[in-house]
């Protein structure tokens, strides 16, 4: 047997801080996401927007990362990154994509499915305008997911553009912006005692358009 070989068979909780009834959820699942997440602020979870979104590389090789939501409302979740990095060349590839926030604190998960697409250079500009000075050149410093040769270097560069924006505006950098992803399925997940856990999912009806609400086993 390997030398770094653990036993974590023995390592559970037991989850039993509450339930969830798909009879009492709300019909939207915008509605019970922003339910949900009001009550992971107020547990003062660290970072509750932080969230894993997934891809698929045009070689079918699925690759997660954590990324911070940063609004949301009734057409979707919208994330800030590089349009040059490797998560959005596989999003122009293949558009489908996974989120995913975990928030053990509250024996929550909840899962998202949904279609990745740029929001307007308008937005985008009007959420840049909003971010610290440092983070405005930090988009502009980082080339997201290049081989660097030190992270000295980015330092210096970062130093460099800090000086040179002192007292200025930092301009808006053309290849940054944000994805909406629009879902089409979200589940909503509350653990429960003797893993008997809760599942909700709600399915887009496109035809319709309206959600269908579901119970799936643990």
């Amino acid at each position: 047997m390997s030398k770094t070989f653990k036993d974590l068979a023995d390592m559970r909780l037991s989850y039993q801080k509450g339930g969830l009834n798909e009879d009492e959820v709300e019909k939207s699942p915008f509605e019970q996401f922003d339910i949900w997440f009001e009550e992971a602020k107020k547990a003062d979870l660290t970072e509750p927007n932080a969230m894993t979104i997934s891809t698929v590389s045009p070689e079918l090789t699925p690759t997660s990362r954590t990324v911070l939501l940063k609004y949301f409302d009734e057409t979707g979740f919208v994330f800030f990154t590089n349009y040059t990095s490797e998560k959005s060349q596989h999003i122009d590839n293949n558009p489908n994509v996974s989120l995913h926030f975990l928030w053990l604190d509250l024996e929550r998960q909840i899962r998202i499915e949904g279609v990745a697409k740029k929001i307007s250079t308008a937005e985008s500009i009007k959420y840049y305008s909003r971010r610290p000075k440092g983070s405005q050149i930090g988009a502009w410093v980082s080339h997201q997911s290049e081989i660097i040769s030190s992270k000295s270097l980015l330092k210096a560069q970062y130093e460099k553009l800090m000086a040179k924006f002192k007292d200025g505006e930092v301009p808006f950098p053309d290849f940054w912006g944000g994805y909406r992803v629009e879902p089409n399925k979200v589940e909503f997940w509350q653990g429960g005692e003797n893993r008997l856990h809760d599942r909700i999912v709600y399915e887009l009806d496109k035809d319709q358009q309206a959600w269908l609400i579901r119970r799936l086993a643990p």
